[in-house]
């Protein structure tokens, strides 16, 4: 328990910050209009693959027995990599609505 308590002792700047941007972030998308999800998405994929390969360096540069570390950096890479897959997923569906449809 002290392990935990001196951990947010030591950060709490960052842990104020981490709130605060969550709270902006479902602030600002609350805000978007539908029509530009799609776009927005693309973005987000962008923002992900730095997430992805931050996570990775993260991972690459832990000391093995930092397991806060390496779950951390796991969890990094299992969330921007659902987020890129399913950007991708939206955007295909946009692009399959502006296909000519074939006549028969």
């Amino acid at each position: 328990m002290d392990a935990i308590l001196n951990f947010i002792s030591e950060n709490i700047v960052m842990i104020y910050i981490l709130v605060l941007a969550i709270f902006l972030g479902m602030e600002v998308i609350s805000k978007v209009p539908t029509v530009l999800h799609t776009p927005l998405m693309s973005g987000a994929n962008a923002v992900s693959g730095v997430v992805i390969i931050g996570a990775i360096w993260l991972i690459r540069n832990a000391e093995p027995d930092n397991y806060f570390v390496l779950v951390i950096g796991f969890f990094g890479i299992a969330m921007a990599t659902i987020n890129v897959i399913g950007g991708f997923a939206v955007t295909n569906r946009m692009l399959e609505m502006f296909k000519k449809k074939k006549k028969n």
